[in-house]
């Protein structure tokens, strides 16, 4: 069986379990939203260096 109950202590140990799950939330978010510019940054290069090697179709 599992006791949840942690006695009197329940408005610490539950107040731990909430913070802890928004950081891991927080750090989720915030590596995938670095991701994201990351590939968007990496893709502007690779368009902008096709650009000047000729095959991207500026004159």
């Amino acid at each position: 069986m599992l006791d949840l109950d942690p006695g009197e202590y329940g408005l610490y140990v539950w107040t731990a379990y909430g913070l802890s799950a928004a950081g891991l939330a927080w750090l989720a978010a915030s590596s995938l939203a670095f991701a994201r510019r990351w590939r968007r940054r990496a893709e502007s290069l690779e368009t902008r260096a096709a650009g000047e090697d000729g095959e991207g179709g500026r004159p």
